[in-house]
């Protein structure tokens, strides 16, 4: 069920999407992700940059890291 046009109120109202860019995220640049490696080693989270490596290298999405 949507909304009717000729409702007054929804002629005021944006669409959720209004000005937003709507798709696919660019991948991670070479930069962006020796800095993540370089922030997890300096803090000492070694769990975390277990993982980040083992994304990179399986090319997994994050969705199905946080599975793992």
């Amino acid at each position: 069920m949507g909304y009717s046009r000729f409702d007054p109120a929804m002629q005021t109202r944006a669409a959720w999407n209004a000005r937003k860019i709507v798709g696919t995220e660019q991948p991670l640049t070479r930069n962006q992700i020796w800095a993540i490696r370089f922030h997890l080693d300096r803090e000492g989270r070694g769990r975390d940059k277990a993982l980040i490596d083992l994304d990179i290298d399986s090319k997994l999405r994050g969705c199905d890291l946080v599975k793992v």
